[in-house]
């Protein structure tokens, strides 16, 4: 399996298939923002499918990249949407299924993180942590552990 970056729908008719409505005259069109809440503020260019919001800040390089913004998928799972992901006759390799998304496995790892910095802050400052206390830091390694071992 591999993805076929000739397979990419044409950027207008994948936007308007997503139900925007492209403005405006040249390449870069206008249209609304679902990222933020949807004011005229992304601009899709029709050539190549790039796309940027000029308020939020939401960006990518293709419909592809679009796909997996706004539907949540990770790389193979759009490309397999798109029709972009084709049978090429090679073995799969095996791979380890992540327990997350990387998106959601970062903000796992960063409430964790912030989690056991506020416990070791208070231990400095000589607070003495109760028994749940510690039970839910022993708790927030064993999650940043098993993040680093499913990425690593």
């Amino acid at each position: 399996m591999s993805f076929d970056r000739d397979r990419r729908p044409e950027p207008r008719g994948y936007f308007e298939s997503e139900g925007l409505t492209l403005k405006g005259p040249g390449k870069w069109k206008t249209t609304i923002c679902n990222f933020h809440g949807g004011s005229d503020s992304m601009r899709v260019n029709v050539a190549t499918g790039a796309w940027v919001c000029m308020s939020c800040g939401e960006k990518g390089g293709d419909v592809l990249a679009f796909h997996m913004a706004s539907h949540g998928l990770e790389f193979v799972d759009a490309a397999k949407a798109l029709g972009c992901w084709v049978e090429d006759g090679r073995p799969l390799r095996p791979q380890k299924p992540a327990p997350l998304p990387p998106r959601a496995a970062l903000q796992v790892l960063a409430f964790e993180a912030t989690l056991a910095a506020v416990a070791a802050g208070n231990v400095a400052h000589g607070v003495t942590l109760t028994e749940p206390d510690r039970f839910r830091l022993l708790t927030a390694a064993g999650r940043i552990n098993r993040l680093v071992e499913a990425y690593a």
